[in-house]
């Protein structure tokens, strides 16, 4: 069973950066994709960006773009959303996911492995 730990959610101001982290364990094959998504209150959870955990390839959402950077450690054990230029609408519970193909950030059905979430916070 895959468990997948988050850490380094916090509060900060409209411009701040925010780095989370990922942990993966309990796996006896490597998942092929790691993501995260996030809700916001009153919304659908969304997916925000996607690893594929072999090839390294990378994917986001169009609001997260030029301002978010998922990447793994060497390992490729930890995936980590290196979050920039953070704004209000970017506040939401961030979660972790992981999963083998497809993968597919809008299909959230796809996605087999859960975090409990770390909550992000941006003021204005």
């Amino acid at each position: 069973q895959v468990q997948l730990v988050e850490s380094g959610g916090g509060s900060v101001q409209t411009g701040g950066s925010l780095r989370l982290s990922c942990a993966a364990s309990g796996y006896t094959s490597r998942p092929n994709c790691m993501g995260w998504f996030r809700q916001a209150p009153g919304k659908e959870r969304e997916g925000v960006a996607r690893i594929l955990t072999n090839s390294g390839a990378t994917f986001y959402v169009d609001s997260v773009k030029g301002r978010f950077t998922i990447s793994q450690d060497n390992a490729k054990t930890t995936v980590i959303l290196q979050m920039n230029s953070l704004k209000p609408e970017d506040t939401a519970m961030y979660y972790c996911a992981a999963t083998s193909f497809p993968c597919r950030l809008s299909v959230q059905s796809d996605w087999n492995y859960w975090g409990q979430g770390t909550q992000v916070t941006v003021s204005s």
